[in-house]
């Protein structure tokens, strides 16, 4: 993974240029980095020590919190440090770990949103066969597999282009490295890096897409084919609302990005990313602990117990 030319660092150029309002926005992304730590890491706390979310759903919900945290830390911290910086720089081998990361948690999550949907589709249309299907060996199984095919398609990523030769500019007009920001730098071919970017990353993220409407499609012909009451439909399809709203939100600036025949970064690509890099994160937990009846009860549990504690030891 050596670069072939003498670049040692690049200029990350952040969101805006305007001094005035750079403190403002540290502020705002500061409170929604924090929000994104602190929701996630409660939901994957919950999810762990709480015996009763010990299931298949709630394994992976443990995933999706865990995959957020390291998400949002990929882009946040750098983003925050330098808009009170005057240099903005980031070292090429640094500027190259940040790619890779975030094309690794970002086809990783893309992935298991599909997974998790297969989940609801085992657990609605063969409720009986549920924990046959959905074992503990399985679910290991499909996590993992998600998690290897996301490092090795962001590490296709980082070794393609960190042979390419950049010449000229090395301002980033953009708040993190990304494989397009960098094409725009490269001189030389660089229509094999760009094929991999529309064809592979495209596939590893639209692939997980239908598979998700398919699993949510088969859900939707099965509960008609069983019950032609609306309020059982809604009743079974309120389990899948939290999944769902998470999908939409994550793949909306998704497609937008990647499907986009705009090349280059554009204020529109920047707000685009700020969604699924920023905000997304944040919004996950937010989205499972509000509409989830068990998660919800076992974030009180946990209060709970940490109050009984504090009680107890303020006693004696």
């Amino acid at each position: 993974m050596l670069n072939q030319t003498s670049v040692t660092a690049f200029l990350l150029l952040g969101v805006t240029d305007i001094q005035a309002l750079q403190p403002y926005l540290f502020v705002v992304f500061l409170a929604i980095y924090m929000v994104s730590v602190v929701g996630n890491g409660a939901v994957l706390l919950v999810v762990v020590s709480d015996p009763r979310l010990h299931l298949p759903m709630y394994f992976f919900l443990g995933n999706l919190s865990c995959l957020d945290i390291c998400y949002s830390t990929v882009t946040l911290p750098k983003m925050l440090e330098n808009f009170f910086s005057t240099h903005k720089a980031i070292s090429f081998l640094g500027c190259i770990s940040q790619l890779h990361f975030f094309h690794f948690l970002g086809s990783t999550e893309a992935m298991l949103l599909a997974v998790m949907a297969f989940d609801r589709f085992v657990a609605i249309c063969r409720p009986l066969h549920y924990s046959v299907i959905m074992n503990y060996q399985l679910c290991t199984r499909m996590a993992v597999t998600v998690w290897t095919i996301g490092f090795f398609h962001a590490l296709l990523h980082s070794m393609m282009t960190s042979r390419l030769n950049f010449c000229g500019s090395h301002q980033i007009h953009h708040f993190f490295c990304d494989v397009k920001p960098l094409l725009e730098l490269a001189c030389g071919n660089t229509e094999l890096n760009r094929w991999l970017l529309n064809t592979v990353t495209g596939t590893i993220a639209m692939g997980p897409f239908f598979l998700t409407l398919l699993s949510y499609f088969s859900i939707i012909i099965s509960l008609f084919s069983k019950t032609h009451s609306c309020s059982a439909l809604h009743k079974a399809l309120s389990t899948c609302a939290s999944h769902f709203m998470v999908v939409i939100v994550f793949y909306a600036p998704v497609v937008f990005t990647y499907i986009s025949l705009a090349s280059g970064s554009s204020m529109q690509d920047q707000v685009a990313a700020i969604m699924y890099t920023v905000v997304t994160p944040m919004l996950n937990p937010l989205v499972y602990t509000l509409r989830n009846k068990d998660v919800k009860a076992a974030l009180s549990r946990v209060f709970r117990r940490r109050d009984d504690l504090s009680k107890f030891r303020a006693h004696f």
